[in-house]
């Protein structure tokens, strides 16, 4: 069985493909999961890490606090933490953290991509770094839309956070 660990994966839509074509996924979120403490099991197959973007973001225009930054830091840790334990017990076949194009580029660099989430069929560009060894997805800026989303700031902050369907997809695709 291929293991999918799903970081701070919320909803579980960015591993939501790997689920469909009979991976085995194990969302570590909140509140079942944190992965401030959690141990990967052995054989992990590939990594999908999506920590939570609200202290890096610059959308709304305000600063975080030094005391914010620090505990998205230590999600983000985590996760690398995780990352590196499995790439070291085993190889993994790819791994990918991602967040919005902002703040957290001052910590881990440029990243190795930088996609746009309207080229995977959603309404908004919304840019988003991805970090990692994977396989770059390709655009299909023809898939799904979510046209009950008719205004962005309307939009609440857990929805626009969700991954879309075609990003998904496509990164399912690119990294099997």
């Amino acid at each position: 069985m291929r293991l999918i660990l799903d970081l701070c994966g919320g909803t579980g839509a960015w591993s939501r493909p790997y689920e469909r074509n009979d991976y085995e996924v194990l969302n570590v979120t909140l509140p079942i999961y944190d992965v401030l403490n959690f141990t990967p099991p052995i054989n992990v197959y590939g990594i999908l890490a999506a920590p939570p973007c609200n202290h890096f973001s610059t959308a709304d225009g305000k600063k975080a606090t030094e005391e914010e930054l620090r505990d998205s830091m230590k999600i983000v840790a985590a996760c690398l933490k995780i990352i590196w334990e499995c790439e070291y017990q085993q190889h993994l076949k790819f791994w990918c953290l991602e967040n919005p194009k902002a703040r957290l580029r001052w910590f881990l660099g440029e990243p190795k991509v930088t996609v746009n989430y309207s080229d995977y069929g959603m309404f908004v560009k919304k840019p988003t770094d991805l970090w990692g060894m994977f396989n770059v997805p390709r655009t299909c800026p023809n898939t799904l839309r979510y046209p009950s989303f008719d205004k962005v700031m309307t939009r609440k902050a857990v929805e626009r956070a969700i991954t879309p369907e075609g990003f998904a997809n496509s990164f399912y695709r690119a990294n099997k």
